[in-house]
């Protein structure tokens, strides 16, 4: 297993951990990226789950914008862990289990948010092409089992990647989150070398097919018919359907493109050439921006939609209400507490400090006569 790993991995095209990385400057600046994102993905979703699914009306948009926020808060959820990875030196301090359940969650996400983007693309291709059919079957019930066959598909695609990632411990002390192609060998004989190949190959073209191509080809075709039967129908297309459309495609292009590209290079370059190595240092700039797509992908979908924005500030401004409703009337109780408490001491403290003064002042004269007579 360790012979294929390093073969195929190490040296062709996977450079060897740094663990002075996190203190660069370049890895200072990956790691506060990815805090950076992290943090606006996990926000912004959890407010479109929140709003969408507890002040929206239950729709066929919201249950779409629903499950796409899911899965990009997952992406987000997760990137706190590469984050450590990275600034552990990239050595992997976590466990096999959670190495394989991490890098299941990034896959997850890539097939999840491929084939969503996909079906609300035919979705709108259908309402427009097919308006009565849309009217009479297109409802909640049927969306809601197209999303359930989404994630049971996007789970099955993912177990491959689940069960050939394990934790590699190197000579120098640094351990590794990668793919390990050597586990699970056939029965059979075989050639270790030419089995991690293929292995590795059939994967990278797995995620380029399924996650990639075939979901930006359905969006194009998708939005290309939608824009045809508008024109023929003499339809002029609003500026925000225009700008909306372009921005998916731009942005699902943008932000994957670049991670299969340099997977696809890692895959056909020659062991040892500096192709190889080369793909190996973008992949990682590359996952990042594969991130991305997790915080785009709300800005796209929801905040283009002016009656949703104005609910999530209604939802912000009522929250924000009623948690200043609830400090003021906590506020006011204290000092209606603090001054009934205070009244209440002070009657009770009026006999006894009349009696204390009295005392005091009867003490004081018997002290003076006392004195007195001493002294005479």
């Amino acid at each position: 297993m360790a012979e294929c790993f390093f073969s195929l991995t190490f040296n062709q095209s996977i450079s060897l951990p740094n663990k002075t990385v996190a203190t660069s400057s370049s890895g200072i600046l990956a790691i506060t990226l990815h805090g950076l994102f992290s943090t606006i993905g996990i926000i912004e979703n959890l407010l479109i789950l929140g709003v969408v699914g507890f002040r929206v009306r239950r729709t066929v948009i919201s249950i779409w914008i629903l499950n796409l926020s899911a899965s990009d808060l997952l992406a987000t959820s997760s990137l706190p862990f590469f984050t450590l990875y990275m600034a552990k030196g990239n050595t992997w301090t976590l466990g096999t289990t959670f190495c394989r359940i991490y890098s299941s969650i990034f896959f997850l996400n890539m097939f999840v948010s491929g084939f969503l983007l996909a079906a609300i693309s035919l979705d709108r291709c259908l309402v427009v092409m097919k308006p009565v059919w849309a009217q009479n079957y297109r409802n909640i019930q049927l969306v809601g089992k197209i999303c359930i066959l989404i994630w049971a598909l996007a789970i099955i695609c993912t177990i491959p990647f689940y069960v050939f990632r394990d934790t590699i411990q190197h000579p120098s002390g640094t351990i590794m989150c990668y793919y390990s192609y050597a586990r699970f060998p056939p029965s059979g004989p075989y050639d270790l070398r030419t089995l991690c190949k293929q292995r590795k190959e059939a994967l990278a073209f797995m995620k380029l097919v399924l996650a990639f191509l075939i979901p930006l080809l359905i969006i194009i075709f998708s939005y290309i018919v939608v824009s045809y039967h508008l024109s023929r129908r003499g339809c002029r297309r609003s500026y925000r359907f225009v700008r909306l459309v372009v921005s998916v495609v731009v942005t699902f292009i943008l932000c994957w493109a670049p991670y299969h590209l340099f997977i696809i290079m890692e895959v056909t370059a020659p062991s040892g050439s500096s192709v190889g190595k080369f793909a190996s240092k973008g992949m990682r700039i590359a996952a990042t921006i594969g991130f991305l797509n997790s915080i785009l992908n709300p800005i796209l979908y929801v905040f283009s939609c002016p009656d949703l924005c104005r609910k999530i500030k209604h939802s912000l401004s009522a929250v924000m209400e009623s948690v200043l409703a609830e400090d003021l009337g906590e506020l006011t109780r204290r000092r209606s507490t603090a001054c009934s408490s205070f009244s209440t001491r002070d009657v009770a403290l009026q006999p006894k400090t009349y009696t204390e003064t009295l005392s005091l002042k009867l003490g004081d004269e018997n002290d003076g006569s006392t004195t007195n007579s001493d002294l005479h």
